[in-house]
């Protein structure tokens, strides 16, 4: 089987593999689609993200869905057939945290495209069949490989506890930054403000839906927010853009009592805060990490038509040309590429 391969920072090379074979409780699966996230292009750019370092070839992305085409011994609820989106994640279910329903917080998950396991870049993936997720007709295979963001959305909205009426900044109107605004819509928010320092990005930000848009390089953004709030600021601030302005600006941008909720990933990984404005304030900040327990919610806002999220994908490119959509992607304009592995 063909599959595009990292050997060395800036380099893809398309290679041919065994095709796997599923074990009992495995499915295999003809990849259709693959979708690029801001991890598969770190690794490409620079071989590594903290402590993880690509020291042997490895096989990139985690963003898939495709079709069934065997099923081992044990799997009786898929078929081949069946379209499917595949969870990346697969956990120990045995340490404490799986058994406390937390098992994105697994400290031995086995994760697509995080070195040592390969990823999704290949004709076939054999993959549990626990963690890959029947779509229904309404469902495209593209927006089942974007299930992955989505579920990114989703798990920060429940962290963030949106509930009806809530006011809400996300900051970075990247992949993450505009499903999650999906995901906060649909959990009842009803003022949503997006920032991002590209012009594009906040033109496609206004484009999907958001209430106003902020370039923090032009306004402040927390005076920009309390002009918009009535001087309160919002209920929930989402920081998806990992950028140290970004972290500082969205405590200044939320309301005494609110929830600060960090899922964005930045180059540093220590960031100076104001423990004294979040005490006297208040604030309930938040981590958020991955997902758990999200996709059936994810294809089930995607079946119902609550979420647009095809509509991030600026292009798509063949297995074959995975290189140099890597390299398309890496534009600071483009918020989604994919990569069409099947027919």
């Amino acid at each position: 089987m063909r599959t595009a391969v990292l050997r060395e920072p800036g380099r893809l090379d398309i290679e041919d593999r065994p095709r796997p074979d599923p074990a009992p409780d495995e499915v295999l699966v003809a990849v259709g689609e693959v979708g690029i996230c801001g991890s598969d292009l770190h690794y490409y750019e620079h071989g590594r993200i903290g402590d993880y370092v690509v020291e042997n070839p490895l096989v990139l992305g985690h963003e898939s869905a495709g079709e069934v085409v065997a099923v081992g011994e044990r799997v009786t609820d898929l078929e081949p057939g069946d379209r499917v989106a595949l969870e990346p994640g697969v956990p120990c279910r045995r340490c404490a945290h799986c058994k406390r329903g937390e098992y994105n917080l697994c400290p031995d998950v086995t994760f697509m495209a995080t070195p040592p396991d390969d990823g999704a870049f290949a004709e076939y993936v054999a993959w549990p069949a626990d963690f890959a997720y029947r779509l229904p007709d309404s469902v495209s295979t593209r927006e089942g490989a974007l299930c992955e963001p989505l579920s990114v959305g989703i798990h920060v909205a429940r962290r963030a506890e949106v509930g009806v009426g809530d006011s809400v900044l996300i900051t970075g109107a990247g992949p993450i930054g505009l499903l999650a605004m999906e995901a906060v819509r649909s959990a009842g928010a009803t003022d949503i403000f997006v920032s991002d320092v590209v012009d594009a990005k906040l033109r496609r930000a206004e484009e999907r839906g958001a209430d106003a848009t902020i370039d923090p390089t032009e306004e402040d953004l927390g005076a920009a927010v309390a002009d918009a709030t009535g001087g309160e600021g919002v209920d929930v601030a989402i920081e998806a853009s990992g950028a140290k302005s970004a972290i500082a600006g969205s405590l200044d941008a939320v309301r005494r009592g609110g929830t600060v909720v960090f899922v964005g990933l930045g180059d540093e990984a220590e960031v100076p805060l104001d423990v004294l404005d979040i005490v006297d304030n208040e604030l309930d900040v938040r981590g958020s990490f991955r997902y758990r327990n999200t996709y059936p919610a994810a294809i089930e806002l995607l079946a119902d038509g609550a979420v647009d999220a095809a509509g991030i994908v600026d292009f798509e490119a063949d297995l074959e040309d995975t290189d140099d959509a890597f390299q398309r992607a890496m534009d600071p304009e483009t918020v989604k590429g994919m990569v069409r592995i099947g027919k």
